[in-house]
């Protein structure tokens, strides 16, 4: 593999890593084992720390096919819990509100999930990296100032129900670029006349993509020892 000319990795990111800790472990030692000092390393459709599943890096002149990539439809395994807010609407921040589920029954969650496919608006949470004149949202949140995001138009391909477990449900979701699932989780609490938050996220897919494609960072090592002749680290110093 020519990672200098470009090329296109798959990853499976880790529960707590940044999007960033990742590209930033295989470029450190992607650039150790070719003996360079900079190599461009890049990544298509940011996860939050929260969410796990597919990640695509992208190599040297690969990484003009972010855009590509950052386009094609996602799907994404969502666990939600229903009767509780938070700010972030996911386990980042503390629950800030309790709402009734008795109410709920599956037939309604059913229901609710279809309304939202199709083509929708959504605001974004304020705890994004959406920027509001310059600056990123999540920091303007954290400091406590008032964030006001636009809607967005998405489109949503498909919405289904995997598991009814009172206050938890799992559902499956194809989406379009751009989706912030923990603000659909939002969406569907309102929906179903409570709250919900997000408390597991798992990017399945990109476009052609699936999870059993993809590499673990604990993987770099021997990926690297077997896609990189000893001449060509020769070649690159």
């Amino acid at each position: 593999m020519d990672f200098i000319e470009g090329e296109v990795i798959y990853f499976n990111k880790p529960l707590k890593w940044t999007s960033f800790d990742l590209v930033n472990k295989f470029r450190y030692k992607l650039s150790r084992k070719l003996h360079v000092k900079k190599i461009k390393v890049g990544h298509a459709g940011t996860l939050d720390p929260l969410a796990t599943g597919v990640m695509i890096v992208c190599t040297g002149k690969a990484t003009k096919r972010i855009d590509e990539f950052q386009y094609q439809t996602k799907e994404y395994i969502a666990t939600l819990k229903l009767g509780e807010t938070t700010p972030s609407f996911d386990l980042e921040k503390e629950v800030d509100g309790v709402y009734p589920i008795n109410h709920i029954t599956r037939e309604q969650v059913e229901h609710v999930l279809q309304s939202f496919i199709g083509t929708i608006q959504q605001i974004p949470p304020v705890f994004s990296a959406c920027k509001v004149e310059g600056k990123r949202a999540y920091e303007l949140a954290r400091k406590g100032e008032e964030v006001n995001l636009k809607s967005k138009t998405l489109v949503i391909d498909e919405m289904e129900l995997l598991d009814y477990s009172l206050p938890v449900i799992r559902i499956r979701v194809v989406c379009s670029k751009g989706t912030y699932i923990r603000a659909l989780a939002r969406d569907i609490g309102v929906a179903l006349h409570s709250g919900a938050h997000l408390i597991a996220l798992e990017r399945t897919r990109i476009g052609d993509v699936t999870l059993d494609q993809c590499l673990s960072p604990d993987d770099i090592d021997a990926f690297l020892s077997e896609n990189i002749a000893e001449e060509a680290t020769e070649i690159a110093k």
